[in-house]
């Protein structure tokens, strides 16, 4: 199986559809809030994680999920 990764800053991310690394990026693409969550599985089609019940390390991946898409200036055109 072939994992999706992204190297930001010197360190690997899973960057898997759904992920926290992915839902920042996402938030930040879409001109979302920081609003720190993450699905276990698909986004939206598996539980999702709120902000009270996530680890510091994936508070943390979502963040630089949202950093690393800020950077890149990609951001959805309506």
């Amino acid at each position: 199986m072939i994992k999706d990764v992204i190297v930001y800053m010197d360190t690997e991310f899973d960057a898997r559809h759904g992920g926290p690394f992915d839902r920042g990026m996402a938030d930040s693409w879409y001109n979302r809030m920081i609003s720190p969550h993450y699905y276990k599985g698909d986004t939206e089609m598996s539980e999702k994680v709120e902000l009270a019940d996530m680890t510091g390390t994936e508070v943390t991946e979502y963040i630089l999920g949202y950093q690393y898409n800020e950077e890149s200036g990609g951001k959805k055109e309506w």
